[in-house]
């Protein structure tokens, strides 16, 4: 059966401008790059080359070759169960808080050491601070209440000479978020969080078995969801509300010292309550971006405590130098 081996002209027009994977997966030049991935290649019902995306060992050698390919990215792995996220969505968060930064630096996305992020949850996979050093240079601190990611994070760090731009910092306190992880007096720049959605096991298991029947699999005993995931990453007590609830609530005590938060918001629906808490603890400017692949849809809701003149300063004093 003949292949498509040039999908290059084929663009996923949803994602950011600067994502590296508006087209198609090149599975000739990936393969190239990581050879592990070439027995999970097959050519599916459209003369298209792909992978089984129920696999989750066909999912985690594809991210490892993207990570290489475009990443240099050289060591990753995560272990059985644990969250093996889409690459291309990850990227496009990172790009777009790029864009949120720049607009507070006159257009101009500010690049290096000087950009300090804060990422909440982390995870075993480390993605966003991967993925956000190597296409802005910045310098990022991530955090998790699971040790066994911080462990595993970590050394997906050093097995790529990154420890002096990624830092891991474990959540001891299951309850809080930015307390205990930002230092007294520690200037952050844009702080990221991919919350947990789901809130209890049963509604995370419930979206399990719903996206597998979108990828036209039924669920089994044996199956697990096809991006993996712990308990921790999918669900918490009252889901991503609640959860963002808290963030922007405890947001407020960081309000001179953290220059922009942002999370993702999964639902919709959960957009007019966290508007309400943004008001409440008195944010100044509110942005909300959609962004999908494929055909999920999700939300980036940035948000700041400091007015236009203070942004300028802010800029001139950690940017400009």
């Amino acid at each position: 059966m003949k292949k498509i081996l040039n999908n290059s002209l084929v663009e996923k027009s949803s994602l950011h401008p600067r994502n590296k994977h508006r087209s198609r997966y090149d599975f000739e030049k990936l393969i190239t790059t990581c050879p592990d991935l070439k027995p999970f290649v097959s050519i599916n019902k459209f003369n298209i080359e792909t992978i089984d995306f129920t696999n989750t060992l066909a999912v985690k050698t594809l991210n490892q070759a993207l990570l290489k390919q475009f990443y240099k990215i050289e060591n990753w792995d995560i272990p059985q169960n644990y969250l093996c996220p889409p690459i291309p969505g990850r990227a496009d968060y990172i790009h777009n808080i790029a864009d949120i930064l720049a607009a507070s630096n006159g257009g101009s996305i500010p690049k290096g050491k000087t950009v300090t992020v804060v990422d909440i949850g982390v995870g075993a996979n480390c993605i966003y601070p991967l993925l956000g050093h190597h296409e802005y240079g910045w310098h990022f601190i991530g955090s998790d209440i699971d040790s066994l990611s911080i462990k595993v994070a970590s050394q997906i760090v050093n097995s790529n000479s990154l420890s002096k731009f990624i830092e891991l910092r474990h959540q001891t306190n299951s309850s809080l978020i930015f307390n205990g992880i930002i230092k007294p007096n520690e200037i952050i720049d844009i702080t990221l969080c991919n919350p947990p959605f789901h809130s209890s096991a049963i509604e995370a298991q419930l979206g399990t078995e719903r996206k597998w029947k979108n990828l036209g699999h039924q669920k089994n005993a044996k199956s697990t969801l096809n991006f993996g995931g712990k308990s921790n990453e999918l669900w918490c007590n009252g889901g991503e509300q609640a959860f963002i609830n808290k963030m922007i609530e405890e947001s407020a005590q960081f309000s001179q010292t953290c220059l922009w938060f942002t999370s993702l918001v999964s639902k919709s629906e959960n957009l007019p309550a966290i508007y309400n808490v943004l008001k409440k603890v008195n944010a100044l400017d509110v942005k909300t971006i959609t962004m999908s692949q494929g055909s999920k849809i999700s939300r980036l809701v940035a948000w700041t405590f400091l007015n236009e003149t203070q942004h300028i300063q802010w800029s001139l004093k950690r940017w400009k130098v």
